[in-house]
């Protein structure tokens, strides 16, 4: 037996290469900025709608007024599980809930009969996308309460419905607009782990719904996808302003990782932490008084960190900013998403990304088939 061959140079986790080309998003981490299809992001999230931006994914433009409202109109069409689904995705119910969701997604696609996207109609197949994304909410509603979805006479969209189904009552609208503007600011991110997982799965000609199933199961790993919950927890931790400067103190000293601070990306402030703060500003919750302190109390031990870090290994500072989590965990706390939720409701937003890139990939596919390079022993 021969000895194993050196491996060669390149980058882990596929770091900094291109794989494909896109029109739904670019994370400007030098600058940043985040674009959706030729949009600032942020200028989106403050001023539009959730289906605005759905429709920006899908065509590149905002919809005229009549063009939205048959838009509206045909997500809502799409909305409703029939009732053996309910039964379906009630039994589902239970454990994890991202773990259900992803049974749940499949098992409807399955239910419906989806199948290969190859040789078939592009618009029956954009459907089959459509109708996945619409039925998120009442599908997170039935694993979340385990009753038939409520019926939501007059809602004000897929926002709406889902917060509803979680609140079991139709939300203020302060509330709906909060969360309206963290599922804009958290549709698409360029191709993270997620997204590439369902570009990868539909490019081998799989159905839809297995597709947008790969995605939910990537998600659903603790590297990818965030982390709102613990930011809370931190809160829980620290209590009080009076007490974050002893437990920042105490937990540096220990070398305890800050839950919503960094990012793989940005290299600058998160352009969606900065307008997520601003919706927090404006709810006034309970817990904006301690963030703030968190945050200023945090980011400096940090910097005094990076810059000793720097010093003594002769490079330069990298600064670490608030990340999108942070200000995600206090809007959604004070809009009644239960902490348990918080990742549903993130994939809640992810699931319309992720359908458009498939509906993208199906449009121009090639198969990936990356290389690897082989490090054991030769017969």
């Amino acid at each position: 037996m021969s000895t194993s061959n050196e491996p060669v140079s390149f980058p882990a986790g596929l770091e900094g290469v291109y794989v494909c080309n896109t029109t739904l998003s670019e994370v400007e981490g030098l600058e940043g900025r985040l674009i959706f299809n030729g949009f600032n992001a942020i200028d989106l999230a403050e001023t539009r709608t959730f289906e605005e931006v759905w429709f920006v994914l899908r065509e590149g433009r905002l919809p005229s007024q009549s063009e939205l409202s048959t838009f509206v109109s045909q997500v809502e069409a799409l909305s409703h599980l029939t009732l053996d689904e309910y039964k379906l995705v009630k039994k589902l119910r239970g454990g994890e809930p991202m773990s259900a969701f992803r049974s749940s997604l499949s098992a409807v696609a399955n239910g419906r009969g989806f199948k290969s996207w190859m040789n078939r109609d592009k618009a029956v197949v954009a459907e089959e996308i459509m109708t996945l994304c619409a039925l998120t909410p009442e599908i997170m509603e039935v694993l979340h309460t385990g009753r038939k979805p409520k019926l939501k006479a007059g809602n004000r969209g897929y926002a709406d419905r889902y917060l509803w189904g979680i609140l079991g009552k139709q939300p203020a609208e302060a509330d709906l607009r909060a969360l309206e503007t963290y599922l804009i600011l958290t549709v698409d991110h360029g191709l993270n782990a997620s997204t590439f997982s369902s570009r990868v799965t539909v490019s081998t000609g799989a159905d839809v719904g297995a597709a947008l199933t790969a995605a939910v199961g990537t998600l659903s790993g603790p590297l990818h996808g965030g982390a709102p919950g613990p930011v809370l927890d931190m809160f829980d931790s620290i209590a009080s302003v009076a007490n974050v400067s002893n437990w920042v103190a105490e937990k540096m000293a220990a070398g305890h990782l800050f839950m919503g601070f960094g990012h793989r990306v940005y290299r600058t402030d998160d352009p969606r932490s900065l307008c997520l703060k601003r919706v927090a500003e404006r709810q006034a919750s309970p817990r904006i008084e301690l963030a703030k302190a968190a945050e200023a109390e945090i980011l400096a031990a940090l910097a005094a960190k990076q810059q000793a870090k720097a010093l003594a290994q002769n490079v330069p500072v990298r600064t670490l900013r608030v990340n999108v989590e942070f200000w995600t965990a206090v809007v959604l706390e004070h809009v009644g998403i239960p902490r348990t939720l918080f990742s549903s409701t993130f994939c809640a937003s992810r699931m319309i990304g992720w359908g458009e890139h498939i509906r993208e990939q199906i449009a121009g596919n090639k198969l990936y088939r990356p290389r690897s390079y082989y490090t054991g022993s030769k017969p």
